[in-house]
């Protein structure tokens, strides 16, 4: 199944092997079958149209000849005025076609970490492209910090392409699965403004993609630019590897940013587990369990870490592919790194030794430049920092420095390191990189020992959007919740939402307009597809401005 059938071709039909009786588009184009009951009827309906035709036909051969001699007895002007003559609309360009076409590896590798540092030469003005890619699912062994475990791959590398583009542009992603087991993507942060068959969350807007088949993503990138991601959304398959990051560029970009900057990157950090997700889930969500998240065994700053193997006997263990993640950066310049949390459950502090920085992005939302020493980020965040090379008191390089938040965590794990590193090391066209370890000294500051979001209140949009005075206001209790058979779940007041995998919530919206009465209230709950008795719906009136408050507690 293609994404191309279901939003272009046969927008209403699907055929992904999902539960539906939606396929009502098929079914009222079939012929059918004749009816003698009706014959007598159709026969005087059919001298009816008859003489109707012959009347039109009539009728057009008058208004053929009025023409006609009009146009012999009317002056014929031979010259035209060029300047106000009527000009055929020039039709739009056609959009360039960039196809990135990367060769699945016959062994599974972790991806270059240069792969990940922006083009200064990138066309910001380019006409509107459709950036294509190709994607082959895979599940191989791989070891990102040195121990063995099972790993979702894209073209049997780990973490996952960068997909690039500028606003307005349209991303296709062909999706190959050859993994084991199904899978789909989510494009983390995109509005998918009327293609929302295409937001790859499954039990939602899709069916999952089985394994060897394959599913086209296609959409267009309008109304928003910055720093996004995407990964699995089945599961927690985007721990096992299935994740990679995605920039928008703005066409005003270099106008949007307060400060200028030489370099352009993309940074990840991320909790690591050694076991499988699909293990971890079992022991998550069984009786008992909860507020029990799986505590991480280690982190990852673009897909690498090191550990030592003596720490881990009895494990498949080889560190000698790996080493601590280095980046070089140009000496006296400054830098943009777009730092993304692509983790499951930890929250990371982000400091950079004896080098203050300025936030000039928050999730996609352009601010004015702030100062900051630390930085915390929480999963699926994305902040862009500016970095200013030119002041250290330990020689030509510092430590970059990710610290897990363990008070967040409701147990200890004894082989969790939870403080990642990485080398910064200043370059310059006259002077090779340095090879020893940083002496640097980190901030002062206290670190905080408490769980929450770095405060945001200093940081202001380039760009403010005053909301719209709100006609409602809805309060939402969230939290997890022990109910029935001893098993903790998540509530939105008294409502916890049970997927169904094979008929997503918008397949089951669509079937009900097929099953449904012809007539139906513009404003009003569709019966067939929500049950109030045991589903949260949440009701409205035409089109209208809604404040929701969620309380997480």
């Amino acid at each position: 199944m293609t994404g191309e059938l279901d939003a272009e071709r046969v927008p209403w039909v699907r055929q992904d092997g999902c539960d539906s009786d939606s396929n009502w588009y098929l079914r009222e184009n079939q012929e059918k079958p004749s009816d003698p009951f009706h014959e007598s009827e159709s026969r005087g309906a059919w001298l009816q149209r008859l003489l109707l035709s012959v009347l039109c036909i009539f009728t057009l051969f008058a208004l053929a000849a009025v023409t006609l001699s009009q146009s012999f007895t009317s002056p014929v002007a031979h010259d035209y005025d060029h300047s106000t003559a009527p000009h055929e609309t020039a039709a739009p360009p056609s959009p360039t076609i960039v196809q990135h076409n990367e060769d699945t590896l016959s062994v599974a590798q972790l991806r270059d970490p240069n792969e990940y540092i922006l083009s200064p030469s990138w066309d910001f003005d380019a006409h509107p492209t459709v950036r294509e890619y190709f994607w082959t699912i895979t599940t191989e062994i791989l070891n990102p910090d040195g121990i063995y475990r099972p790993m979702f791959l894209i073209n049997n590398q780990f973490p996952g392409p960068m997909v690039e583009c500028n606003e307005g542009d349209t991303i296709v992603v062909h999706i190959i699965n050859q993994a084991p087991n199904a899978t789909a993507i989510h494009f983390h942060g995109m509005f998918q403004n009327g293609t929302n068959i295409m937001d790859g969350t499954v039990g939602i807007t899709q069916c999952p993609i089985a394994p060897n088949s394959n599913f086209t993503y296609r959409f267009n990138v309008k109304g928003q630019h910055g720093t996004y991601w995407y990964h699995a959304h089945h599961s927690a398959q985007a721990s096992d590897g299935l994740l990679g990051p995605m920039v928008v560029h703005s066409r005003q970009e270099q106008k949007l940013q307060g400060l200028d900057y030489a370099t352009d990157r993309v940074v990840m950090v991320q909790d690591h587990y050694h076991n499988l997700t699909s293990e971890l889930l079992m022991g998550y969500l069984a009786p008992d369990q909860e507020n029990d998240e799986p505590v991480p065994d280690n982190a990852l700053i673009n897909g690498r870490g090191v550990r030592d193997c003596s720490e881990f006997p009895g494990w498949p263990c080889d560190a000698t592919n790996v080493s601590t993640p280095n980046i070089d950066l140009d000496a006296g310049k400054r830098h943009r790194l777009r730092i993304i949390n692509v983790g499951a459950f930890a929250e990371f502090q982000i400091q950079f030794d004896e080098h203050p920085f300025y936030i000039i992005e928050v999730d996609g939302t352009d601010v004015n430049p702030e100062p900051f020493h630390r930085l915390n980020i929480l999963p699926a965040q994305r902040y862009s920092v500016v970095m200013e090379t030119n002041a250290t008191s330990s020689n030509s390089a510092f430590w970059m420095r990710a610290r897990m938040v363990t008070h967040c965590f409701k147990r200890e794990n004894d082989r969790l390191q939870p403080e990642l590193r990485a080398i910064i090391r200043y370059t310059s066209a006259d002077t090779e990189p340095p090879v020893e370890q940083p002496t640097s000294k980190e901030w002062s500051e206290a670190i905080e020992v408490i769980c929450r979001d770095l405060n945001t209140t200093a940081l202001r949009p380039v760009e403010p959007i005053s909301p719209p005075p709100a006609d409602d206001f809805v309060v939402l209790r969230a939290n997890f919740e022990i109910r029935d058979w001893r098993l903790a779940r998540g509530f939105f007041n008294d409502s916890t939402w049970h997927g169904n995998a094979t008929h997503p919530s918008l397949h089951r919206y669509l079937d009900a307009h097929v099953k449904g009465p012809v007539e139906r209230g513009a404003i009003s709950v569709n019966e067939q597809v929500f049950d109030r008795e045991k589903e949260l719906v949440l009701e409205t009136i035409g089109i209208r401005t809604i404040d929701v408050s969620i309380n997480n507690f």
